[in-house]
């Protein structure tokens, strides 16, 4: 295993989340269809080295879970489909690890859809209820990414800020947070206006200023909020943020 974070460029102690950076990041260099420093046997070291982390790692987080049921199923051991027996079930708990699980085993897609299915039932379903801290942070936040990646920005920004919030109590991302945060910046920043209605923008940046970025960053979400507020004709609420960017603007 030793080897394997070695070609990753990771350490023993890195989170879900920075081993598949860390992956994605090397695989832009060395994969054969779009690098130009094309590496073919680096490249499968790579993968190699990946799939071995990433089994690694979710083996803790589900085997757990898969003994108890794999105890309690009646049928002969080589039929029991720990995915099918999650997908039969309609618990929340079994619902929330179906997500995860199908996030970490390339079913991406699955497991936004079924986010967003959990999330429109509107029985109040959270992620961060059915895990731990660290198992909500890690995995939470490469659900984040695939929202980002398919235009679901609200979603992410809500699961980005719950994460954000863990770690100023926790500290369990340490060095890899100012990623975390840098991909909440971009979508708070890139994402929102023009994209969500008014309403729901001007939501998105009130939690942005209680997130603990520069002072330039909330001078933005104020101005963002004023113009969102002028949009809707609350011209008071408008002038309030205007008038409060413009002081924060001169602390800089």
């Amino acid at each position: 295993m030793t080897e394997y974070y070695k070609i990753l460029g990771v350490s023993p102690t890195s989170t879900v989340a920075e081993i598949k950076k860390a992956y994605r990041r090397k695989a832009k260099i060395f994969h054969p269809d779009i690098s130009s420093n094309k590496n073919l046997r680096k490249f499968q070291e790579l993968v190699k080295a990946y799939e071995a982390l990433i089994e690694f790692r979710q083996n803790k987080f589900f085997e757990e879970d898969f003994v108890e049921k794999y105890r309690e199923n009646v049928q002969k051991p080589e039929s029991f489909n720990y995915h099918d027996w999650l997908m039969a079930r309609s618990d929340d708990f079994s619902r929330a690890k179906l997500i995860f699980y199908d996030l970490m085993h390339e079913r991406e897609d699955e497991a936004v859809a079924e986010f967003k299915r959990m999330n429109m039932k509107g029985t109040g379903f959270s992620l961060k209820y059915w895990f731990s801290r660290e198992d909500f942070m890690d995995y939470g936040y490469i659900l984040a990414e695939e929202l980002v990646i398919r235009g679901e920005y609200y979603d992410a920004i809500l699961i980005l800020e719950q994460i954000i919030r863990l770690e100023w109590d926790f500290n369990y991302f340490k060095f890899f947070f100012p990623e975390v945060k840098a991909l909440t910046l971009n979508v708070l920043k890139h994402n929102i206006d023009g994209v969500l209605n008014d309403e729901l923008a001007i939501d998105v940046w009130e939690r942005a200023l209680e997130l603990k970025f520069s002072n330039s960053d909330d001078v933005f979400f104020l101005k963002k909020m004023s113009e969102a507020y002028k949009r809707i004709g609350d011209y008071a609420t408008s002038k309030i943020c205007m008038e409060e960017a413009v002081r924060l603007s001169k602390q800089e």
